[in-house]
């Protein structure tokens, strides 16, 4: 890894590598190009720093704490940290992009924000972030993600967003990113695309790491002071891969710190039955950038499944795809089972309720705890589990009940 990391990727193109780029129609070239330069200018002035740095620190309540689990270590081994995301306001990362996406439309005079959402979080906090700017803000959804997902839903509303079903296809994350790119197409001018993950045509992904890295920061600057010593090991759960590149980010050039992406391993590894891209999907072409993607005979990318609606999506972020092929990053996958159960065992152990999108990373972190007893694990706690609760107790049910 470079010391100039941060400078060569993306290159001018928007590539990592053979990844990512821009491949879209002629109407979107023009704004992407001016949304890029937008980015380049107004995002490294001082006002536009001044402001988000007050954003994040009197209205987000950053920096987030590191917590050490002594509850979860003394049963699994290991020494477990958890980075406090679920306790970022509307209780997931995904603000950290979304105040930034909105701050800079704010600038550019855009009046409206455009966006896709899976388990909710970020239409949440896309929602959130047009409340404070006094901006429109229009979330498209998949009808199974609004069932599944129904108090997010009733958040984004109360906020003054309009929610948007999506009932094509699998009615779920990519059918939801289809439909807002489509909405955004028809008045580019007056609206923004604040896309939610590090995923989509050039700038998106290096635009949502850099607002995500903030994470990894913070994470580093705390690990350090806590313990004396950076982590041996950095766990995050990958869908698009948003939480995963921010914490990754701060410890890509510390080499005795390994670093895992964890995927939805879902039912089985039968096509459709999970959404493990990095494990099992081959370069393609989705949303207008290359990445690695899971891809049926004909080449269309493949129907997907996992129990966390944020991470059910079949392409997977450029960076991420580069940082696979340069073997920085270590890409495995847990069940649904394993997550369920990890979401239960942090709940009882420590009293905090994970996100079933960040219980896929605890989950990988008690794999590695049982097998390296002297070794340090930080996860990447990326959201709050209340959007889950109703659908985890009806789809599983409490752990004495799945024991009978």
């Amino acid at each position: 890894m470079s010391v100039n990391y941060f400078k060569k990727y993306p290159d001018h193109e928007g590539f990592y590598d053979q990844f990512g780029g821009a491949f879209l129609p002629p109407q979107l070239e023009t704004e992407m190009k001016k949304i890029t330069e937008a980015y380049y200018s107004i995002s490294k002035s001082h006002n536009f720093i001044s402001e988000l740095r007050s954003i994040r620190k009197h209205y987000q309540g950053r920096p987030t704490p590191v917590y050490f689990c002594n509850r979860l270590s003394e049963k699994y081994g290991g020494r477990i940290y958890m980075k406090r995301e679920d306790l970022n306001h509307t209780g997931a990362h995904k603000l950290n992009h979304c105040m930034g996406e909105a701050l800079l439309a704010k600038y550019l005079g855009k009046k409206k924000l455009i966006a896709e959402t899976g388990a909710g979080q970020h239409g949440v906090a896309l929602a959130t972030a047009a409340a404070y700017f006094g901006l429109e803000c229009e979330i498209h959804m998949g009808e199974v993600d609004i069932i599944k997902e129904h108090p997010n839903v009733v958040r984004m509303k109360i906020l003054g967003a309009k929610v948007v079903p999506v009932s094509h296809g699998l009615k779920t994350l990519k059918e939801a990113v289809d439909s807002a790119f489509l909405a955004y197409l028809e008045d580019p001018e007056n609206s923004i695309y604040c896309i939610g993950s590090v995923v989509g045509p050039h700038p998106f992904p290096m635009l949502v790491r850099e607002f995500q890295r903030v994470v990894g920061i913070e994470a580093r600057e705390q690990f350090l002071e806590m313990t004396g010593e950076l982590p041996d090991n950095v766990v995050a759960c990958v869908g698009g891969g948003s939480n995963a590149m921010g914490i990754f980010s701060a410890f890509l050039e510390d080499e005795e710190t390994r670093l895992y992406g964890v995927e939805p391993g879902g039912r089985s590894m039968n096509l459709g039955d999970h959404a493990a891209t990095m494990t099992l999907g081959t370069p393609g072409i989705i949303h207008g950038f290359k990445c690695y993607l899971l891809q049926d005979e004909k080449g269309e990318p493949s129907p997907v499944y996992s129990c966390a609606s944020g991470l059910d999506y079949p392409g997977v972020g450029p960076e991420h795809s580069m940082l696979k092929d340069l073997g920085r990053v270590k890409y495995d996958v847990v069940s649904d089972e394993e997550t369920i159960d990890a979401f239960y065992e942090l709940s009882r152990l420590e009293g905090i309720i994970p996100a079933l999108e960040s219980s896929h990373a605890v989950a990988y972190a008690l794999k590695l705890a049982r097998q390296n007893h002297q070794q340090s694990i930080l996860v990447n706690l990326s959201g709050r589990g209340d959007k889950d609760i109703d659908f985890v107790l009806e789809k599983y049910g409490l752990p004495e009940q799945r024991q009978q």
